[in-house]
């Protein structure tokens, strides 16, 4: 398979899964990963998919947190992440690996703001705790059935 095929492939898969595992790097070197909401499913997240229209063909995707959860201080501390995005059934999977940022744009924040999200941020979308986070990939690695393959976004 040539990289534009599994690049498009892998664009792709960051739209059709409903979840993704993020893991982050504790203070002692442990490894810990969680299941985050996929923003960019337009299926999950209808609302979105003009916020992520300028984003379909790149890497760089965004998550929603609290400001006192441990991944934030994971990421505060180092904020190198990977997420891993995975079909099983179908032998699709691939890790985006760099560096994450927390996102102050009080505009991006709103943007991606959904009803329904009091029930964890009860102030709203002006809410403290109400954390945005955006990664920027430095490497896209995986396995497309019985391929593997690794490169740069």
């Amino acid at each position: 398979m040539k990289k534009e095929e599994i690049r498009k492939l892998c664009l792709g898969l960051m739209q059709t899964v409903p979840a993704v595992i993020l893991s982050t790097v504790s203070d002692d070197g442990i490894p810990y990963s969680r299941a985050m909401e996929n923003l960019k499913n337009p299926k999950s997240y209808p609302d979105l998919a003009a916020f992520f229209k300028p984003h379909l063909k790149t890497f760089s995707t965004f998550f929603t947190t609290s400001t006192s959860s441990d991944k934030m201080r994971h990421i505060k501390a180092n904020p190198m992440v990977s997420v891993y995005y995975c079909h099983p059934e179908n032998y699709q999977g691939m890790m985006v690996g760099g560096r994450i940022e927390i996102v102050k744009d009080t505009k991006i924040k709103h943007a991606l703001w959904q009803d329904g999200w009091e029930k964890y941020y009860p102030k709203g979308k002006d809410d403290p705790v109400y954390t945005i986070l955006h990664l920027h990939p430095s490497i896209i690695r995986g396995w497309w059935q019985m391929t593997e393959f690794e490169f740069q976004p």
